[in-house]
């Protein structure tokens, strides 16, 4: 997988893109603006550290709606040397289980899915609940009869103009642990998110919060269903 590129489904749908202009100002003598993400890297580590550590906190507690999964391309690495593997908090998602399915088997990186998602940061100055930067379906909330599910590959595509494109790690990583039928909050860091740039309406250093349902997988050469 090439590391460098970032893509969530190729470009924001609905509306996102048009919530660009203004996101990034800064305070002017002429007007009352504030700066949307002031501090926003900071504010980002703080947000991480603390739940990695309070989730940590609630799995020793014995609470099981709670995961903290590893970045699916360090799952199956092997210790070639004396000293165990180590991992830092931003080499995890954290998962959050709002409803299991019924579901007993994961996709696969070479697999599509059917999936409802919707995508925001933490609270900013404004967007006080957090910026919706992106969602699959039309409506305000989410409706299982009329919301339509949208399909995707999980690994590696290329877009109409040749372009190789894929989902950000942290989104892989936690498909390919849910079952059909999940219905997670899934927190990602921004390492394995967009990392360090802008992308859209999404500001560098980002913490991204999902609200994603699995609804089915298929592999290679077989159809998805709606």
């Amino acid at each position: 997988m090439t590391k460098n590129i970032k893509t969530l489904i190729g470009v924001f749908c609905l509306g996102g893109m048009m919530l660009s202009a203004g996101l990034f100002t800064s305070c002017t003598e002429n007007d009352d603006t504030v700066e949307e993400y002031a501090n926003w890297q900071s504010k980002n580590e703080t947000y991480w550290d603390n739940l990695y550590t309070t989730t940590q906190q609630k799995i020793k507690g014995g609470d099981t709606s709670w995961k903290i999964i590893l970045n699916y391309t360090f799952q199956n690495q092997k210790q070639t040397t004396g000293s165990a593997l180590t991992y830092r908090p931003e080499n995890y998602i954290i998962a959050h289980v709002e409803q299991a399915g019924t579901g007993t088997t994961s996709p696969l990186y070479s697999d599509s899915v059917s999936m409802h998602y919707m995508g925001r940061l933490i609270p900013s100055t404004t967007y006080t609940s957090g910026l919706i930067f992106d969602k699959s379906w039309s409506s305000n909330q989410f409706n299982a009869a009329t919301s339509r599910p949208v399909h995707s590959y999980i690994g590696l595509t290329y877009d109409a103009e040749g372009k190789p494109t894929s989902l950000v790690d942290g989104f892989t990583t936690a498909l390919m642990s849910m079952h059909r039928g999940d219905h997670w909050t899934v927190y990602i860091p921004y390492q394995l998110g967009y990392g360090e740039k802008n992308s859209g309406v999404v500001p560098a250093y980002s913490t991204l919060i999902f609200d994603l349902r699995l609804n089915d997988f298929s592999h290679p050469g077989v159809k998805l269903k709606d």
